[in-house]
């Protein structure tokens, strides 16, 4: 049953993140008012998670093991994989820069791939960890993938094409998700390790590469819609968090 939690979500999320890619193809400007709402969501969703349901159950499963470094090791450990492998996050991309196919398609099947390694961790924790947690990873793919389509796209793929790539990318996550329940045994003696980690990868993706963006766009459009998504998604997490509790 657990096993197909896990399956269910992780496909869920990258259909989400597919639908998203397909909508790029059909309505630009829809995608990309649709892609900000979503990154200030993410932003407020992944730090509710790391903070309302991730940290506590990895203090809870610490027991007397230091949690806090971890999180510390997950923080710095995807400044070093976005600042020197340049894997993650294209959407950042500079003017006139142009990232190529091969190193989009690589750095998003891998991200989808941790993805799925977390979903399965957090399933393995409890099953309303693990849906808030695939729900904050979904909100962050869908704007990641729309970004990345448009990549590709630039780089001269075909629309076919570029979905079918990113069809495959998605996937990645699903043997990610199915990878990490084989080790299941190995995740649920070192929990706490992996609850940290990925609390440290939320908060950095949050503070460091979805929150510039919502100040980026308040800088554009001086609208505070994005700012009020944003809450909105530390709140929808803290109630689900609540209601799970009781």
């Amino acid at each position: 049953m657990l096993f197909l939690y896990i399956i269910t979500f992780t496909l869920i999320g990258s259909i989400l993140s597919l639908a998203g890619s397909l909508l790029l193809l059909v309505r630009k400007n829809i995608s990309e008012n649709l892609s900000n709402q979503l990154i200030s969501l993410a932003a407020g969703v992944l730090l509710g998670v790391a903070f309302f349901d991730l940290l506590p159950e990895a203090a809870e499963t610490a027991g007397e093991n230091n949690f806090f470094t971890p999180v510390l090791l997950g923080f710095v450990g995807f400044f070093f994989a976005e600042r020197f492998i340049h894997l993650f996050h294209h959407h950042h991309g500079h003017k006139g820069e142009k990232t190529p196919t091969a190193l989009v398609l690589a750095g998003d099947g891998l991200h989808n791939f941790i993805d799925g390694v977390v979903i399965t961790a957090s399933f393995l924790t409890s099953i309303p960890l693990g849906i808030t947690t695939s729900i904050a990873v979904a909100a962050h793919e869908i704007p990641q993938e729309v970004a990345d389509m448009g990549i590709l796209l630039s780089n001269g793929l075909s629309k076919k094409k570029a979905l079918f790539y990113n069809f495959l990318s998605a996937l990645t996550a699903l043997a990610g998700a199915i990878l990490a329940f084989f080790f299941s045994d190995v995740i649920q003696a070192n929990l706490y390790l992996f609850l940290s980690v990925t609390a440290g990868f939320f908060i950095y993706i949050s503070a460091s590469d979805l929150i510039p963006d919502i100040h980026e766009k308040y800088l554009e459009d001086k609208k505070f819609a994005t700012a009020l998504t944003f809450i909105l998604g530390i709140i929808a997490v803290f109630i689900f968090t609540k209601i799970f509790e009781g």
